[in-house]
């Protein structure tokens, strides 16, 4: 239904708010008018200051990788290094190296979808160089065999391998991706 134009046949009875038209009718108030105490009105004095176009955190996600390879690297390291009293009880610190890794890549790199991808592998790097690490000093230390001393660590290494370890990767792939997820700015 349709409201009869203004002059045509005579004003309708209904209010002007009520009347439906075929086409949009003419505004009275020019284009991008906003009306007082509406949202999108600019206070009365305000100057804009001209902004960046950068408006999120800056990611500085080279600066994030290179850190948490440096911390993979160290903290593998630190974890193949530890005394070999405490070998058993040492499969648990796989949490450590996932937060010692995901900080930097979290806090450097942003809200990225691969980071956190890259978190978990890194972690569980970490994990393996410290096992790997651990197992070279134990071969270095009863002597190389006739094949190498990197040799004999993966062999040695591939044989005390169990399946609490194999839960150690999984617990440091689940911690490196969900503490870089849970690091990252939100802003």
């Amino acid at each position: 239904m349709t409201a009869p134009a203004p002059g045509a046949d005579g004003q309708s009875g209904r209010p002007r708010t009520a009347q439906h038209y075929s086409v949009t009718p003419t505004l009275d108030s020019p284009e991008g008018y906003v009306a007082p105490g509406m949202p999108g009105v600019p206070v009365a004095g305000y100057v804009p200051t001209v902004r960046s176009h950068r408006t999120g955190p800056r990611r500085r996600t080279a600066l994030a990788v290179a850190l948490a390879v440096l911390a993979m690297l160290l903290g593998g390291l630190a974890y193949g290094c530890a005394p070999a009293r405490a070998a058993d009880s040492l499969g648990w610190l796989a949490i450590a190296l996932a937060a010692l890794v995901a900080l930097p890549l979290g806090r450097l790199g942003g809200r990225s979808r691969v980071l956190p991808l890259l978190g978990a592998l890194l972690a569980a790097c970490a994990l393996l160089l410290g096992q790997l690490t651990g197992q070279l000093r134990r071969v270095h230390a009863a002597g190389p065999g006739p094949r190498g001393l990197p040799h004999d660590a993966l062999a040695h290494w591939r044989a005390e391998l169990r399946a609490l370890d194999l839960a150690f990767y999984g617990i440091a792939l689940v911690g490196g991706f969900l503490l870089t997820r849970r690091t990252a700015n939100r802003n």
